[in-house]
């Protein structure tokens, strides 16, 4: 962040840990402290470093969080973890082949899921999930998943 958006960037770990981002007389655009602050919360929600830096380096890309709740609010004890059992699959399959599929990059935290990604790719893989946690089979979804992929694609 120092080096690219030109921020100066201060982390403090006294009882709470605190990062402060600033903009520094080199700092070439205002927006790059938002866009600092974007990398610092992918990086925080779990994403990985290289994930995280694509915020920074390509316009366009964004962060977007959501419940399972979010989705279907009566879930409860088992069938939460259920439903974050369909999103991640055997061994992560299901999440990576959506992943693969929508060009995005997705977290599974507990009850909260995490997208990275263009926000016309981030709505692809949203719906997915959510018809994931309603109960769609996996092999409907990934139907879906290429033919949606496949027009985003002929569309650039």
């Amino acid at each position: 962040m120092t080096k690219q958006l030109k921020l100066m960037v201060c982390m403090k770990t006294a009882k709470h840990w605190k990062v402060m981002l600033r903009n520094s007389p080199e700092t070439v655009d205002p927006q790059f402290l938002q866009k600092g602050v974007d990398f610092v919360s992918a990086f925080v929600k779990g994403f990985a470093l290289q994930d995280a830096l694509a915020i920074v380096r390509i316009d366009g890309i964004y962060v977007e969080s959501f419940h399972i709740s979010d989705v279907r609010q009566r879930l409860r004890g088992d069938h939460v973890a259920r439903a974050v059992g369909r999103i991640c699959g055997a061994n992560g399959r299901v999440r990576l082949s959506i992943e693969n599929a929508t060009r995005t990059r997705i977290v599974v935290a507990d009850q909260t899921i995490h997208i990275l990604g263009s926000n016309e790719r981030i709505a692809v893989a949203r719906k997915a999930i959510c018809n994931l946690i309603i109960g769609s089979p996996p092999s409907k979804i990934f139907g879906r998943i290429q033919t949606q992929a496949s027009r985003l694609d002929s569309t650039f």
